[in-house]
């Protein structure tokens, strides 16, 4: 079993930069793919970053402005939001899958960008 538990979200106003953070617990060994997702208001979920072996993937409307990192050695990956805008508000989860293609979510954490 994998925990994975999110931090760094908040209120932040347009143009302003959070960074989320999402540490893993439990079997971290197995974990290939590590991403974002974020769920806004009335919408369904969708991918905001994934890495997977040696791709990163970002969605259309984040690239160029967040950044996927991680620190394997602290079973930790993060997020870097800059130039954020009302659009981006929403619960993001972090995600990871095992080699098996097990998917683990984290609880989510909110991020609201109004002025």
């Amino acid at each position: 079993q994998v925990q994975l538990v999110e931090s760094g979200g908040g209120l932040v106003q347009p143009g302003g930069s959070l960074r989320l953070s999402c540490v893993a617990s439990g079997m971290i060994l197995d974990l290939p793919t590590k991403g974002w997702y974020r769920q806004a208001p009335g919408k369904e979920r969708e991918l905001v970053a994934r890495f997977q072996g040696f791709t990163l993937n970002y969605a259309e409307s984040v690239v160029g402005r967040f950044t996927f990192s991680s620190d394997n050695a602290k079973a930790m990956h993060f997020l870097q939001m800059n130039s954020l805008t009302p659009e981006d508000t929403g619960v993001y989860y972090c995600y990871a899958e095992n080699s098996r293609g097990k998917p683990y979510w984290g609880q989510g954490t909110q991020v609201t960008v109004s002025s």
